[in-house]
């Protein structure tokens, strides 16, 4: 068995024993892929799925826009609120970094990211997608500011 499977086989069984179903498919879909030699659809899934991820990902985040659960008032408090600020100022920071050119460069770090990912949804409860980058940052910053308050 090759080392590429090993890692998987790994990551597969830490995702189910940490909860983390989402890390858990997707090994899953991989090692088929894998186990069935397609190749081409790795490739394609390697070149293209970060970029159609966030767009699924960013339609579901709107949903709430298309069907009024957030209103324009709502929108307005969120910019005038500390914490609404703080959530902009998390954003800005989160997607204005280079995450993804960082992926794309150095694909060595994502051993660590999924295994930091892991560590996060089971011992926090955490969920593992990243443009909740920014909500985690801004919860962790609001967190800080009440243990000093």
């Amino acid at each position: 068995m090759s080392n590429e499977y090993i890692i998987l086989l790994v990551l597969l069984a830490l995702s189910y024993i940490g909860h983390n179903m989402s890390v858990f498919y997707a090994v899953g879909v991989i090692l088929i892929l894998k186990v069935f030699q397609l190749d081409a659809l790795m490739q394609f899934v390697e070149t293209n799925g970060l970029n159609y991820g966030i767009i699924l990902l960013t339609i579901a985040i709107l949903i709430p826009l298309a069907t009024g659960k957030i209103t324009v008032q709502m929108m307005i408090h969120s910019f005038t609120s500390p914490v609404g600020i703080l959530a902009l100022l998390a954003g800005v920071f989160a997607a204005g970094g280079s995450g993804v050119s960082l992926l794309k460069d150095s694909p060595d770090i994502v051993s660590s990211l999924i295994i930091g990912t892991m560590i996060g949804v089971f011992f926090f409860k955490g969920v593992a997608v990243g443009p909740l980058i920014a909500a985690g940052m801004t919860y962790m910053v609001l967190s800080l500011l009440k243990v000093f308050h």
